[in-house]
């Protein structure tokens, strides 16, 4: 122990939590995580296990609903990931704050391909 004190991080470990569906709207694209107990404040790492459409609005925000709340998945500064960041299926890594709302990407995006 350093500095005679203990600091606990991630104390039940770093969940990782599946989609169960993706739905296309006029306004978002909705990923399903169902209902799980996580700390209010930490880090998961999520499973794209559902792919955006073919046909998608690019330029359409992402969120998340866990636990009944949906919370726009954002990048650093605020900056909402879109349609068209969010290609594929596999694990992304996400910072969640559930007393400021915030959902944000932590993990950098897979490279576009040409």
């Amino acid at each position: 122990m350093m500095f005679g004190y203990r600091l606990n991080t991630n104390r039940s470990g770093v969940p990782y939590i599946r989609t169960t569906g993706v739905t296309v709207g006029t306004e978002a694209v909705d990923f399903a995580l169902g209902f799980r107990p996580i700390e209010p404040i930490g880090d998961i790492t999520i499973n794209v296990a559902n792919e955006i459409p073919a046909g998608t609005t690019g330029t359409l925000p992402v969120r998340f609903t866990l636990n009944g709340t949906t919370r726009t998945l954002t990048f650093f500064g605020g900056t909402a990931v879109t349609a068209a960041d969010l290609v594929g299926t596999g694990d992304i890594k996400v910072s969640h704050n559930f007393y400021n709302g915030t959902l944000q990407l932590i993990s950098p995006l897979a490279p576009a391909t040409a």
